[in-house]
């Protein structure tokens, strides 16, 4: 994959779970600008659907503009026709990586093993909301 250039080049997707102390699991969609290595947004919520995911890109977009191309593992919440839609009326490429290469979706691969290591492993969450609260003071 060509390594881009500029911020807003191409952005990184994937999730990562873990769960609360009720045992109750969360999910976090964490969003990358390969080029800086920025973290864009983690969006922390007991369920993520793909109606979710086009409402945190349409807020990034707003934000800063948005990316020629999204890479993304091919899991059903990034390959289902809702993200294909939004990606092309908003002229962004979505590239999925080979089934069993997570090294290609390598930058945030990276930012959510720091984010598990650092964060997640580290901290005992109570609710949603301190999930959130912790997040955004690890990152």
């Amino acid at each position: 994959m060509p390594v881009p250039t500029c911020p807003n080049a191409r952005w990184s997707m994937d999730f990562v779970t873990d769960s609360i102390v009720s045992g109750r699991r969360f999910h976090a969609l964490v969003i990358i600008d390969d080029y800086s290595r920025e973290c864009l947004v983690i969006e922390v919520d007991t369920s993520l659907g793909v109606r979710r995911i086009v409402q945190v890109l349409d807020r990034l977009a707003e934000m800063r503009g948005l990316p020629a191309v999204i890479t993304t593992d091919n899991g059903p919440e990034f390959t289902s026709k809702a993200p294909d839609e939004w990606a092309y009326n908003h002229k962004v490429k979505l590239i999925f990586i080979r089934p069993g290469k997570p090294a290609e979706n390598a930058c945030a691969g990276s930012f959510i093993g720091i984010l598990r290591d650092e964060c997640l492993n580290e901290n005992r969450f109570i609710n949603l909301k301190n999930v959130r609260d912790i997040i955004e003071r690890c990152t």
